[in-house]
């Protein structure tokens, strides 16, 4: 797919979606400071379905504006379904910590509409439907708002609450984990075939040669990561895609990773990031039960073998 294709699918994209907020402020922040990258542009490239436009906010005040009022939106309005499974689960922002936009789910760990809902990256969609896929998201809106959600349920609604991520129905995802410009994100990121992004402010996706060559092979090439265990458990989803990865990537991944202390609690939970949080939750939950204050490593192994 073109460039200048997928500039209009993402700009369709983000128009659809704000003409779903009601709050002036809200949307402006939307306009004006949002990134779109990730998965969802290196599905494109490929001409395949994607499953989720990401979105991230270039400062710390869209964050919170936006991350805000998608966390009183569900609060409205809860389902009975949701981890927690009441209406008295807290739900609000920690804004203590100065890198990051966290939403806290008091005890649940996460807020859902479907009890199945799961914050996932980049999964697997069937090929032969990409070039159906152009045609379908360029006239989205008018589909959008002829096709009425179930139950008549509202569009771009918050489904979905994790620590780092809001998802929205219409496969929208704001990622509150992360802010700053493009480099900034990128920062986070492992594989350099996800590096390509589009800004709200520029309104035009820019291309990066190594993400283009490495989209051509079909090669994983391992950047580095704050989160190398969440890198080394999302191999799988690619090898099963036709992706390839050489062994110098994975010492890479390995050498990244032992520099982090996973029996210590706090870290595994936060290197578990992104990576099926809805199905890791449960083995944290059981850690915290046995130890709130580390990881018991044989006690670790025993839980994973009842539940994978």
């Amino acid at each position: 797919m073109k460039a200048k294709t997928i500039n209009a699918i993402i700009s369709g994209k983000i128009k659809a979606w704000t003409d779903h907020i009601d709050d002036p402020k809200v949307k402006d922040a939307v306009e004006k400071n949002t990134i779109c990258t990730g998965g969802c542009i290196a599905s494109m490239l490929l001409n395949e379905k994607v499953n989720d436009f990401d979105f991230y906010f270039r400062t710390r005040e869209a964050a919170m504006i936006v991350a805000s009022y998608y966390v009183e939106q569900f609060k409205k309005n809860p389902s009975p379904k949701f981890k927690g499974g009441d209406k008295t689960v807290q739900i609000y922002i920690d804004d203590k910590a100065e890198d990051r936009v966290k939403i806290v789910v008091k005890s649940a760990g996460i807020a859902s509409e479907e009890s199945t809902a799961q914050y996932e990256y980049f999964e697997a969609r069937p090929d032969e439907r990409g070039g159906e896929y152009v045609a379908e998201v360029l006239d989205q809106s008018e589909q959008e708002e002829a096709e009425p959600t179930p139950d008549d349920k509202p569009q771009y609604r918050p489904v979905f609450l994790s620590a780092n991520a809001i998802t929205l129905a219409n496969g929208v995802q704001l990622v509150t984990r992360f802010y700053g410009e493009p480099e900034a994100i990128h920062a986070n990121y492992d594989f350099v075939h996800v590096m390509n992004y589009w800004t709200s402010w520029d309104r035009k996706v820019v291309l990066k040669p190594e993400a283009l060559e490495a989209l051509l092979t079909k090669e994983l090439r391992y950047v580095g990561s704050k989160y190398p265990l969440c890198s080394i458990i999302r191999v799988r989803k690619f090898i099963a895609r036709g992706w390839t990865i050489n062994a110098g990537q994975i010492l890479k991944m390995a050498m990244n990773l032992q520099t982090f202390n996973l029996l210590d609690l706090a870290v595994l939970e936060e290197q578990l990031t992104g990576v099926d949080v809805a199905y890791f939750l449960d083995v944290i939950e059981r850690l915290k039960a046995k130890d709130p204050t580390k990881v018991d490593g044989a006690y670790l192994i025993e839980i994973i073998d009842r539940m994978f």
